[in-house]
């Protein structure tokens, strides 16, 4: 596949999205069988086929699985054992996914023809959005992209992000900038910069430089645009200061960042600092977004799933004036689908999913089933493919590609919303058994419970025990934190308050250290989530919660605390009970 064939082709990727998905049964029966012969002699696969390069054997006999099932495999080949352990072809590298297994992040073979596919994918996007939005491709675009620091596997493989292995890649680097839809603020140097605050300081720098040009703005995750405005509140007076001055800050020591940036603030502009001053110094950033780059049509990010938490400050930043578009369906494992309707509202967002991608097939779910364990057996029967999907009809996703996952579950809870052509249409629903997640971090209900548990040890000496909990992500502020709601009751005496404090300061950072290694990556490294905190509730609020559930219709018989909240009437009853408000004391320890 040539992922550069359509980077700025309009119509003519346009043709390629309605040939594919009108061919979507065609498409992905002749993708499976190019997989089974390409993969069908490796280690893994060769158990179940036995030298058959059959479709129906390989329905027939290879297992669903979750990671577990992969796992071994994955590892020794990250230990230096050959690739044909489950692909034909070369693994180059490792990506980390944003799940964890046992605390470590779950590693994700990748050949390099993945790249291909997700450029594919990435140049799809603006000839669809053009539709919509025409002369996008008459200015500049502001997206704030960021890596992440690279590890290694014991033989040497690179294990890294997949965004983070895209931005290091040919395809990314090697774009024209005078290629329409290509003309963007952010210097490949910066955007490169480890150094996340460096990073953020020049792309943002270059980002006002340029402000009245840029007709779009943008970042992966609308939680990095958010971070990126709280930055913007915190140094908009040093940025003004280097466009005065036509000088870059002292503060910015990468090499690779001066160099880049000394071409684009090159000589003083004091006119164009005055006006940053006059907006960034007012009463209010209501609007901001669009008071500082007034030409911008939309804002990109991905604000489905946990990210649509962010959608009313997004709407604050910008006055609901900018559209907010998701515009792809991505994972670690393997890049998906489109927004064929970018200027949908983002709760109403469906995914097109394109069958050149990887092979499809669905677990059917019902409205309760959507926490299946990742390691309950499912039955090859119970699958149906791309094209048996039903409208209105819930399932869990599962892939097969090119560079060794066979039947994988990749976790994600979809619902069928219509087609376009063949292909079916989905919304993001939700991710298996995640109660909590801000940023890359997906902690699930039972995580949590085991973080809790070796926490509330802590009380113990105290004579204290921790008689209810429940949790939410407050994204209140930038960042965004994780809150738990504690009761706790004392067997005896109760503890001094200067000693409850410090107790539940303990318990903060506890909870933390337990938490799994992308939690701690983004709360120690990356700053993209704030403190832990722990907000003690009055004796009895758990049961006047449960007696407002039950007078909203739920079963005495069946009801359980949830240990995570979004009901605005639950989070409120919570609020008014709350005693005392503790947080970490420090950053959990992190090791790359």
């Amino acid at each position: 596949m040539d992922g550069k064939k359509f980077e700025y082709k309009g119509e003519e990727a346009l043709k390629e999205l309605d040939r594919l998905t009108l061919k979507a049964d065609e498409v992905q029966e002749k993708l499976l069988k190019e997989i089974i012969t390409r993969n069908g002699e490796t280690e893994y696969l060769n158990k179940y086929l036995r030298g058959s390069k059959d479709v129906s054997t390989f329905r027939n006999l290879v297992p669903v699985i979750g990671y577990s099932g992969i796992k071994p495999y994955i590892q020794r080949i990250a230990n230096g054992e050959d690739s044909s352990l489950i692909s034909g072809h070369t693994i180059v590298e490792m990506l980390c996914s944003s799940g964890t297994s046992n605390g470590e992040p779950k590693l994700m073979p990748s050949i390099a023809e993945d790249l291909d596919r997700r450029t594919f994918l990435y140049n799809l996007t603006m000839p669809v959005v053009n539709q919509y939005i025409p002369g996008l491709d008459k200015g500049k675009a502001m997206y704030l992209n960021f890596v992440k620091a690279e590890m290694s596997t014991s033989c040497g493989l690179p294990a890294r992000s997949v965004l983070t292995s895209y931005y290091k890649s040919k395809h990314f680097r090697g774009r024209a900038r005078n290629i329409p839809f290509h003309d963007y603020t952010s210097p490949d140097q910066a955007i490169l910069c480890e150094d996340s605050t460096q990073s953020m300081y020049c792309q943002l720098l270059a980002g006002l430089v340029f402000r009245h040009q840029i007709l779009r703005l943008g970042a992966v995750f609308a939680s990095a645009l958010l971070r990126t405005v709280s930055f913007l509140e915190k140094n908009w007076v040093k940025l003004c200061n280097d466009i005065r001055k036509g000088k870059l800050d002292a503060s910015i020591t990468d090499p690779e960042c001066q160099l880049a940036m000394s071409s684009i603030v090159s000589q003083p502009n004091p006119g164009l600092a005055t006006e940053i001053e006059e907006i960034c110094g007012g009463s209010s950033w209501k609007g901001i977004l669009c008071r500082l780059w007034p030409k911008a049509k939309y804002i990109e990010a991905v604000v489905t799933g946990s990210m649509a938490q962010y959608v009313p400050s997004l709407e604050y930043y910008s006055d609901k004036k900018l559209p907010l578009c998701s515009l792809m369906y991505a994972s670690t494992e393997s890049f998906f689908g489109i927004n064929l309707n970018p200027l949908d509202d983002p709760s109403e967002v469906s995914f097109t999913l394109l069958p050149n991608m990887c092979y499809y097939e669905f677990i059917p779910l019902g409205e309760s089933s959507w926490s299946l364990d990742e390691e309950m057996e499912v039955p090859s029967s119970k699958l149906v493919d791309l094209l048996q999907v039903k409208l209105g009809c819930y399932y869990e996703i599962v892939i097969t590609t090119f560079a060794g996952l066979c039947r994988y579950r990749i976790g994600d809870v979809l619902k069928c919303t219509g087609f376009y052509n063949k292909a079916p249409q989905f919304k993001f629903i939700c991710r298996r058994n995640v109660a909590l997640s801000l940023d890359n971090d997906k902690t699930s209900e039972e995580d949590l419970h085991k973080s809790i548990t070796a926490a509330k040890k802590l009380l113990d000496p105290h004579n204290a025990i921790l008689l209810e909990y429940t949790s939410f992500a407050d994204t209140s502020s930038v960042p965004g934190h994780y809150v738990l709601y504690w009761e706790v009751v004392h067997v005896k005496s109760k503890i001094l308050h200067a000693s409850l404090a410090q107790v539940l300061e303990e318990c903060c950072i506890a909870v933390e250290e337990e938490l799994d290694y992308t939690y701690r990556r983004c709360r120690s490294h990356d700053k993209a989530i704030g403190p832990l905190e722990i907000r003690l509730v009055k004796t009895g609020t758990f049961e006047s919660l449960m007696d407002f559930c039950i007078s909203q219709g739920g079963s005495i018989n069946q009801y359980k605390t949830p240990r995570c909240i979004n009901s605005k009437a639950l989070l409120k009853m919570l609020e008014i009970n709350v005693k005392g408000r503790f947080f970490s004391p420090r950053d959990p320890i992190w090791i790359p």
